[in-house]
């Protein structure tokens, strides 16, 4: 795996949207920017909110598009090209209609299954070559309800359910970051199949992969 140097969260902007199920990869970004002290500031060139950190001993780009989430291309690859980063070495982080709340996967390339931010990134790109961690969200059963879905705040156990997958894809980061195959691949593997606990603060989930430690 290619170290990462760029790590993306989708959603959209503004205060309606930020407890809709379609914001879990803003949820990811701002769970990761609390946990390493990093701050949030306005890009307008990005069209984006940028915030640069520190993990595993890199720095990284954290950055949340300010556009809609079927403009989030705009501002991806803005940033790719401003930070000249190969789409390698990013990973972003999106809500999974076909996850079930609670459930997080990795996967490096492929299409957008739907997905509005995804669609407009690989459109902007020209591929799909970039990483993701995707962040169950369920379906609602019924393909005409999706858009309601993906713009409704989840009920109180989907709601801990997603924040949970957020946790626990926050313990992948240190070996992802590293570009550290073997590591990532079971740490991976654990965050799909083990249930976890929310820790107490975002930044416990960073502490328990520490280098070093086991997962």
């Amino acid at each position: 795996m290619t170290a990462l140097r760029l790590i993306v969260g989708l959603g959209n902007p503004g205060a309606d949207y930020s407890r809709t199920r379609h914001n879990a990869g803003f949820w990811f970004l701002d769970a990761l920017a609390e946990s390493l002290g990093a701050r949030f500031g306005v890009d307008g060139k990005l069209l984006a909110e940028t915030a640069k950190a520190e993990l595993a001993g890199q720095s990284v780009w954290l950055l949340k598009p300010t556009t809609f989430m079927n403009r989030s291309g705009q501002s991806v690859s803005a940033a790719l090209r401003y930070y000249k980063i190969e789409p390698e070495e990013c990973l972003v982080a999106h809500d999974e209609l076909d996850l079930p709340p609670g459930a997080a996967r990795l996967k490096f390339d492929g299409g957008h299954g739907g997905q509005n931010g995804l669609r407009d990134l690989i459109a902007a790109l020209g591929h799909g070559k970039f990483h993701r961690l995707r962040l169950g969200i369920g379906h609602p059963g019924d393909k005409h309800e999706v858009t309601n879905w993906v713009l409704g705040r989840p009920g109180r156990d989907d709601e801990l359910a997603i924040r949970d997958a957020v946790a626990r894809g926050l313990q992948v980061l240190p070996q992802a970051v590293a570009g550290d195959d073997e590591r990532c691949d079971e740490v991976g593997e654990r965050v799909a199949a083990i249930p976890c606990p929310v820790p107490a603060h975002p930044r416990d989930a960073i502490a328990r992969l520490a280098p070093g430690t086991s997962p």
